[in-house]
């Protein structure tokens, strides 16, 4: 860059009527830029290059560079995701298996909803194993969307930069990431896509769950059980960490240390019991009692149950010996240590009695299971209360053995040697903290297997309600999900690495996040519904994921590949950077902040499909899309004010208020308006000017795509660097002409790998909206297209 530069004015000599103004064109790493940034290489790699020079209003001129490069997420990020989702559903297989002893009929669809996930994990292992064969490629070209072992791999993901350089002005670049819309070509569209295929399942599942003698669980109650199921998975290690560091420090006998282990325990510890505060978990339990086979026979016999009944329930599920319980679990929370560790010790006793279900029980424990009318719907609140209970307990001591090392040194000698002769406990400070950390920790698992076995029967439910369906939209919804996914962590990375240097833009990313703005170029006619609503669907999703900044482990390119951890309702997206790099960020981004991203689609049909569709067809399925990411996107511009001053996003030539564009954006969305471009043009800009990620996506990322990549590059010289008006045709023409310097008529097609010709299209296809007026002209159109070609052939 620094070469062309310097060749400024020798350049300006040249002819300036030429009819194409490139400089030079490379696809070697030679021309790379990216500010000679290290960290290019561990994601994108085989760049092509183009220079072109173009004339300003004043008569000067100005550099532009285009730089495409492939991305190596394209394969990474669904091998990851494929991994996590084999682990996932082994994961449910496994606590299916351990939901213990159920009746006949709750056995059987147990039995089915475990066979289909053995199915989907097979499926996903041959995948991952094609996609663990393929080496060196980078993109998946259009001709394989179809392709199976290629369906998780976003089709013709790329990154593209256009930087200017101009006389006397910084330079300025502009980002945009090109991806085909993210859909499951290989299941095809016929019966449409996921938007109105969930709508339609979420509608029949009342009359499955009635097929099926299920009980019916609403969406809402379904994503509750997963964020349940994972939170309890999250925070139980961490509870037993924190409670062992608590008592490392009681044993190093150190204050400060218990001070703050004690605070972590409790913040966690009260996380944990907020979470179970749900009566999902309560209703769940009551089903899953019901499920058992001793249920019918106790309605049927009508078998008194033993003594002991009020102080708690048989469970299942475990393998150590029953006891007795001691004491009444459900009395008014102790505000002693004492009373305190009674009820501690009452839930240990209730522990030991629910834990013995390691294969079936015998006839006479299935018949004290209690009945439906006689379950004590009190319990569960007792037991996950007992939690907060025994934290209590914890506090308690530790704030006594505080009081008492403080009070200590008050004391003579005489009695300190005194103390230590008679008792070693006041010097012990583990020994006497043992126990109730101890206690902690097994009320702690006890609830995590209570509410884990009720949240995986309401999964097991929502699983059986429509076994076939439900499960081949889940395929097909992480399918969608996976290329979504790609192309979102894509663009991440290449707007990391371009603000590193931006203490706003870093600052904007840790206090709210940043908008990704997908800008689909879909019809709403025929198969591309299908994929415009596979997309939403997708693109939506992406809701659930989050970034974490991490310092690499080394500075080899294998140990900066961002990591993807986590599972269906939520994923975390793991960019490691070198240590140099990494310490520059601020303190927030390297304590590990969770950094959000807010995805907003907007879809705007320009093709011919789109003329019938607005004419003949249905385009609401278009403006709900619009309205309902207009007000995503005013949302995000709301909180962003609030939190990060205006200094902190990007300058530009045009200085249009971001509310005066989100307003006319805003009447642009409600305007019944054919093909109305101008939404996507103002949601561009305010995306820019937001510091966002900006993805351009029609069907495959070709044609579609690339006219409009253009058409904005153009317009941003036009509008930011005063590129002439005599020259933005021209200019237009350049960038999108195949043609080459050094192969005048042709240029080598990246997808098809082969060298095609520089011609126009041929025109001879007449519009087929006449087509529609009568089977007349679908003859002559016929006739006409056959003679056309073979005289253009012979």
């Amino acid at each position: 860059m620094e070469e062309m530069e310097g060749d400024i004015d020798h350049i300006t000599t040249d002819i300036p009527s030429q009819k194409c103004p490139l400089v030079c064109e490379s696809a070697s790493h030679a021309c790379i830029d990216r500010e000679n940034n290290p960290l290019t290489g561990p994601v994108f790699k085989n760049p092509v290059c183009k220079v072109y020079r173009f004339q300003t209003v004043d008569s000067k001129w100005m550099l532009v560079r285009e730089q495409m490069e492939e991305c190596t997420l394209s394969f990474s990020i669904p091998k990851q995701l494929l991994s996590l989702y084999i682990q996932e559903d082994t994961r449910r297989v496994q606590d299916l298996r351990e939901l213990g002893e159920l009746s006949p009929h709750w056995d059987n669809l147990r039995m089915e909803v475990m066979t289909r996930y053995g199915g989907i994990i097979n499926s996903y292992q041959e995948t991952f194993a094609e996609l663990d064969k393929i080496t060196g490629r980078s993109f998946k070209p259009s001709c394989c969307k179809a392709q199976k072992s290629l369906e998780f791999i976003p089709i013709n993901l790329h990154t593209q930069r256009m930087r200017v350089t101009c006389p006397r002005k910084t330079d300025a670049f502009y980002d945009i990431v090109t991806v085909g819309a993210p859909a499951a070509h290989f299941q095809g569209f016929k019966s449409s896509g996921l938007q109105r295929l969930l709508s339609r399942y979420e509608a029949e599942k009342k009359s499955f769950s009635t097929a099926y003698q299920c009980i019916y669980y609403s969406p809402e109650h379904t994503a509750k059980a997963q964020e349940v199921l994972s939170t309890i998975s999250h925070l139980q290690p961490l509870i037993t960490s924190l409670a062992d560091q608590l008592l490392q420090a009681a044993q190093d006998h150190s204050s400060p240390g218990l001070k703050d282990a004690l605070k972590n325990l409790s913040d966690k510890t009260e996380q944990f019991v907020h979470t179970l505060k749900d009566e999902l978990v309560k209703s769940a339990l009551l089903a899953l009692h019901a499920a058992r086979p001793g249920y019918i026979s106790k309605n049927q016999k009508q078998t008194p149950v033993q003594g002991g009944q009020h102080q708690g329930h048989i469970h299942q599920g475990s393998d150590q010996n029953q006891s007795p319980v001691q004491g009444l679990p459900g009395h008014s929370p102790a505000t002693s240590v004492t009373e305190s560790m009674v009820v501690c010790n009452n839930v240990e006793g209730s522990q030991n009695l629910t834990k013995g279900d390691g294969g079936p029980l015998p006839l006479k424990h299935q018949d004290s299971i209690p009945h439906h009318k006689e379950y004590d719907e009190e319990e569960w609140d007792r037991v996950w209360a007992n939690v907060a209970k025994c934290l209590n307990c914890v506090i308690a001591m530790v704030d006594k053995l505080q009081e008492e090392d403080n009070s200590r040194p008050e004391q003579g000698p005489e009695k300190q040697l005194a103390d230590v002769i008679t008792s070693h406990n006041p010097g012990d400070w583990r020994e006497q903290l043992c126990p109730v950390a101890t206690r902690l920790k097994d009320c702690v698992m006890e609830v995590v297997e209570k509410a884990k076995r009720a949240m995986t029967f309401v999964l097991l439910q929502e699983a059986a309600c429509s076994i076939t369906q439900g499960f081949l939209l889940q395929q097909r919804r992480d399918v969608v999900f996976s290329q979504a996914l790609a192309a979102l962590a894509c663009g991440f990375v290449m707007r990391l690495y371009a603000g590193m240097q931006d203490k706003g833009f870093l600052e904007q990313l840790h206090l709210v996040g940043l908008v990704a703005q997908f800008e689909s170029l879909l019809s709403t006619y025929s198969e591309e519904i299908g994929m415009l609503e596979d997309m939403e669907v997708g693109i939506s999703d992406l809701q659930r994921v989050v970034f974490k900044i991490t310092e690499a482990k080394t500075d080899d390119l294998s140990d900066l590949q961002p990591l993807v951890c986590g599972r269906r309702d939520h994923f975390t997206v793991e960019v490691p950077l070198p240590r140099l790099v990494f310490q520059t960020l601020p303190e927030e981004i390297k304590e590990g902040k969770p950094l959000r991203v807010f995805p907003v689609l907007f879809n705007v049909g320009i093709n011919e499909q789109q003329t019938i569709a607005e004419r003949f067809g249905d385009i609401s399925l278009q403006e709900r899309i619009n309205q309902k990411n207009f007000e995503i996107l005013e949302a995000y511009y709301k909180s962003l004010s609030e939190k990060v001053p205006v200094e902190c996003l990007p300058c530009f030539q045009t200085q249009t208020d971001i509310k005066e564009l989100l307003e006319t954006l805003g009447q642009n969305v409600v305007t019944k308006k054919r093909k109305n471009v101008e939404i996507l043009w103002i949601a561009g800009t305010i995306c820019r000017r937001l510091n966002g990620i900006r993805f351009t996506s029609c069907k495959s990322a070709k044609d579609r795509t690339s006219m409009s990549v253009t058409l904005e590059q153009c317009a941003l010289l036009r509008d930011e660097h005063q590129l002439s008006k005599d020259f933005f045709i021209r200019a237009l023409d350049c960038m999108r002409s195949q043609l080459t310097q050094g192969d005048i008529g042709q240029w080598e097609d990246p997808e098809a790998g082969t060298v095609t010709e520089n011609k126009p299209a041929s025109r001879h296809f007449y519009p087929i909206a006449l087509l529609l007026v009568s089977s007349h002209l679908l003859v002559v159109w016929l006739i006409l297209s056959l003679v056309f070609l073979l005289a253009k052939y012979q």
